[in-house]
């Protein structure tokens, strides 16, 4: 019966919208390696980002918000299609190029009558398709006087720092070029905050004086987990002193020191000479303190996280306040153009009619474990911020169900990133069509809580052989067990159990006491992959 009404929807969708359907227009903000932990509505512990929390305060918090494959272009491609990474075709960054003659979400919306736009990050390698409106950075984007590829297929270099130039292009398309008599989905994708955590010029002392805590896992030597033994995002062997830390020294090559040089060199004369001044006194400083660094960067290496000398560990260290410092510089920049834009659809009138929508590509370590980057399916990468401000009758609705019970903001059902898709769809009037994996969260926005909601998520990642040689994985996870299996050059199997290992340090895969466990896991998991109709299915006998 489901799938004859999917059949049905799929046409149905295709059909005009009645004149006087309530039809959202959706504004959605999309950064890159933006982490929960760095988003102060989700941990006060690091930084403070009041403009992202409006978002949270004036609207909802998903607590429980993942993607299906914790990678850049294959997160956007499960975003934009509502499907699993091997349904929309797009599974990794090194070698996929993302079918643009396939159902899309913005193709179903302007069906249905609306305008769409796209402005920024598009990182999916073909051009895009279903926007009536898109200028787009090539591949990961320059943060300084970047170029963008425009829709006749010319390329353009903007003055200034990126996170600001794709917010003005986004208030001047919702100003000046759209058509003001239709609905409207713009999606507006930052590159921001992704490597090599680039800041602009005016915020790069700030955060100087804060010393960030370091995360109790940080010198995990990963016992018992094979896959992440042979990993390299870790920020005491991987993180490249030029590149990431910005130690930059004439006559000191690194690995990525030359993409860091032509990086830099794209800021303008004086806007170069302060980012210089101000790196190259603390590439002095960093020479006093470890004149040393090249053979504590071997111990580093070498050795054991746990075998590390005191000295060692002052490098590693040193490493990770660079990193933590430089990434907040970014988001500093990010909250104050997402408070720009929020101040922008109020004066314009249009937050009563609007969904907004924050949240990012995928999580990121900043120090657990010692990494950074995302990749695995462990909670720091797999789960990623997501806070909404509903227009103001859906919010009406919600306030009208939740009367009697109160409303704190907080959903707390598990959603993904596949839920997007259908979730516009609805608010838009459209149906959704039978072939997406996602499900709409309108019934969550509303305050309903659904007794047959999802209790349990599917994760795939693919890439491998590739950057940060992480294993091909996939996995289950139901709120509180985890059941991971490494694939391809690897049979390695994670079984964690996160209320009483939240850090998932400690793999219980095989342990005694753990049968009961390991046997439902594997069946949800065999269940999920029956679902979604992923071809791996026959990788494991329950």
């Amino acid at each position: 019966m489901k799938q004859t009404y999917g059949k049905m929807a799929a046409v149905l969708s295709l059909l005009p919208i009645a004149a006087s359907a309530q039809r959202y227009n959706v504004v959605y903000i999309m950064t890159d390696d933006h982490t929960a932990q760095m988003m102060s509505c989700y941990d006060r512990s690091h930084i403070q980002t009041p403009n992202l929390d409006r978002i949270a305060e004036n609207g909802l918090r998903f607590t429980q918000s993942y993607v299906a494959n914790s990678l850049s272009g294959p997160s956007r491609a499960c975003m934009i299609t509502g499907k699993h990474s091997h349904n929309n075709g797009f599974t990794n960054n090194e070698h996929g190029i993302f079918d643009g003659s396939q159902q899309t979400m913005p193709k179903l919306l302007q069906q249905a009558g609306y305008e769409t736009a796209l402005i920024g990050k598009w990182h999916l390698v073909s051009d895009p398709t279903g926007f009536d409106f898109w200028n787009i950075v090539p591949g990961q984007g320059d943060y300084y006087n970047p170029p963008f590829i425009n829709m006749d297929g010319t390329t353009s270099t903007e003055k200034g720092y990126l996170t600001n130039i794709i917010t003005d292009k986004a208030i001047d398309w919702l100003e000046n070029k759209r058509d003001k008599e239709k609905p409207f989905l713009i999606l507006v994708h930052h590159k921001a905050i992704h490597r090599d955590w680039l800041p602009e010029i005016k915020y790069l002392h700030e955060y100087e004086d804060q010393e960030f805590q370091l995360p109790d896992t940080f010198y995990d030597d990963f016992d018992g987990r094979r896959a992440a033994q042979t990993q390299e995002m870790h920020i005491a062997k991987d993180m490249d002193l030029v590149y990431d830390t910005k130690m930059y020294q004439p006559y000191e090559h690194t690995r990525l020191s030359e993409h860091y040089k032509n990086m830099v060199t794209r800021l303008d004369g004086r806007d170069q000479l302060a980012y210089s001044f101000f790196y190259d006194s603390l590439t002095v400083d960093f020479l006093n303190r470890f004149p040393d660094f090249h053979e504590l960067q071997n111990e580093l290496e070498t050795q054991k996280p746990s075998q590390y000398s005191e000295r060692a560990r002052a490098l590693a260290e040193f490493k990770y306040q660079r990193y933590m410092r430089d990434y907040a510089k970014v988001v500093k920049t990010l909250d104050d153009n997402v408070g720009r834009l929020l101040d922008y659809l109020e004066n314009a009138g249009l937050t009563d009619s609007t969904l907004i929508v924050y949240t990012s590509d995928q999580g990121f370590y900043m120090g657990e474990h010692g990494w950074f980057d995302k990749r695995f399916m462990y909670q720091e990468s797999f789960a990623t911020p997501l806070v909404m401000q509903l227009p103001r009758t859906l919010q009406k609705e919600r306030e009208a169900n939740l009367h009697d019970k109160g409303d704190d903001g907080l959903i707390h059902e598990m959603v993904q990133n596949i839920d997007y898709a259908p979730t516009f769809l609805e608010l838009a009037g459209a149906q959704v069509p039978a072939d997406m994996d996602g499900v709409s969260l309108l019934p969550l926005l509303k305050g309903e809580h659904p007794k047959n909601w999802r209790h349990s998520l599917y994760y795939h990642y693919y890439e491998f052989p590739a950057e940060h040689s992480v294993k091909r994985h996939y996995g289950v996870f139901d709120g509180r067990y985890k059941l991971i299996h490494f694939y391809q050059d690897i049979d390695a199997w994670e079984l964690y159990d996160l209320q009483a290992d939240p850090h998932e340090l400690h793999n219980i895969y095989g342990q005694p006491g753990t049968e009961k466990a390991t046997r439902r896991m594997r069946k949800e998991l065999k269940r999920l992959q029956l679902q979604y109709h992923d071809p791996i299915l026959n990788d494991f006998t329950l």
